[in-house]
């Protein structure tokens, strides 16, 4: 059998679309609700999906109080405390979450997420981000936001002390004979001296099963790129045509000989918003079904949060997106955005409702065939290693895609009928955990 596609099943309260919640089906208070969650990941993984993914924004999403009580993105676990209560109820399925290296210390975090891989059986994956949100900021910090390159300065720097700590300890330091109960040769303390960090010790955990936790980033920036092409496992990503995501592709692989690494250490998997059913027509009345959900003003504000401006109801919502300055927030999300209403001569109202549905990310509504056939294109056509699926609502834009999509995808052997081994690193087919050198 050829190579397989990977599945992530990102999960976000009731769904991906911005009026998930307003949907008739929709869970109540499903982002405190911890039994809604164990209930997709249970979905998730019986339909062998490689992992489930969690972000975080450690702030309220929306600032004004009229676009925070219509948008349930307002209200989330934390994601590390969350994977904690997955990995308990779950035991093939692999577990990522992020957690950002700007609100963080290596130790605290990399200890953190250790003992997530370890109580999961070696299940757990770190998405590293480096925050571009004004209102995190706000939260942590009285200077604001940190510039763009600073922030990635300190996440190389923050990677690279991580992944020392979860090395400090080798494969059989612990030996447990009776006698002795760590050998001394397999410990390796840190010493990490940094223009950000001091870390000297080891961690005080045992090896887990797959080694260390994933890595995972989704950054498209230059330093984005370069920091993942050196340390990531897993990219996530965001783009709407297939050239987009090829380019992506190629680039991010092209980069990683520099770092002494294969193409194939690296799993790229974009964000796609499947809607789902037996008819087309069936699939697009659910889509204008959710997108009639959608006040403009959560539309619009959603939008200019992406577009780091603070305000767009000054300009004509039905004109074009203006000119964008330049921004210290997420650059590649608002070049994507910006590109998406030129090419598609979209007014601002109409590049809002479009982007609400998936926040930038590719969206299919169709058949399962029909489905099934994009993605099989973007995964042969050297666009994705797989995708991470991005439900419009939960639980029931899960379940249409594990019953329906992914039979689909069985059929045409490009997705696995079981778990390879016990590990999130074994089901991706990753190698052992390698160390990251500098560019060569």
């Amino acid at each position: 059998m050829g190579e397989q596609m990977k599945l992530g099943a990102f999960l976000m309260a009731g769904g991906h679309h911005i009026a998930a919640w307003r949907h008739p089906s929709a869970v109540a208070d499903a982002g405190t609700d911890i039994g809604h969650f164990i209930a997709l990941a249970r979905i998730a993984e019986a339909a062998k999906f490689d992992m489930i993914f969690v972000e975080d924004a450690a702030a309220i999403r929306e600032k004004d109080p009229n676009l925070a009580s219509q948008a349930a993105r307002s209200t989330m676990f934390e994601p590390l405390s969350l994977l904690a209560a997955l990995a308990v109820n779950t035991a093939r399925i692999g577990l990522v979450a992020t957690a950002s290296t700007t609100y963080n210390d290596p130790y605290g975090l990399a200890r953190q997420f250790a003992a997530i891989d370890s109580l999961s059986g070696g299940r757990a994956g770190w998405n590293l981000v480096t925050s571009a949100s004004e209102l995190e900021a706000a939260n942590f910090v009285s200077s604001g936001l940190r510039p763009h390159a600073q922030r990635y300065e300190r996440a190389e720097e923050f990677a690279a002390a991580a992944l020392a700590l979860w090395d400090s300890v080798g494969d059989h330091a612990h030996v447990l004979d009776g006698e002795t109960f760590a050998d001394a040769a397999a410990l390796t303390p840190v010493a990490h001296q940094g223009v950000h960090f001091s870390v000297d010790g080891i961690l005080e955990s045992r090896r887990s099963a797959q080694g260390r936790p994933i890595m995972v980033q989704a950054g498209a920036s230059d330093a984005g790129k370069n920091l993942a092409a050196r340390t990531a496992d897993v990219v996530f990503t965001a783009a709407q045509t297939m050239q987009e995501a090829q380019d992506y592709y190629a680039d991010l692989k092209g980069r990683m000989a520099r770092f002494g690494r294969q193409p194939a250490d690296i799993k790229i998997l974009p964000g796609v918003s499947p809607i789902v059913a037996s008819s087309e027509s069936e699939a697009r009345a659910k889509y204008e079904a959710l997108q009639e959900l959608i006040p403009d003003e959560v539309g619009v504000g959603l939008l200019a949060s992406y577009l780091s401006i603070k305000d767009l109801s000054q300009y004509p919502l039905d004109g074009p997106l203006p000119e964008m300055p330049p921004t210290d927030g997420i650059q590649s999300r608002q070049q994507l955005i910006v590109d998406l209403g030129r090419r598609e001569n979209l007014s601002i109202r109409q590049l809002a409702r479009h982007f609400a549905g998936a926040r930038g990310h590719w969206q299919l509504v169709g058949t399962p065939a029909q489905i099934a056939d994009e993605l099989e294109a973007r995964f042969r056509g050297g666009a994705a290693d797989g995708f991470n699926v991005m439900a419009a609502h939960f639980p029931d834009g899960l379940t249409d895609f594990t019953e329906l999509v992914v039979p689909e995808l069985r059929r045409r052997g490009l997705f696995r009928d079981e778990y390879e081994g016990a590990t999130l690193r074994e089901n991706l087919g990753l190698k052992a955990p390698f160390t990251p050198r500098e560019e060569s």
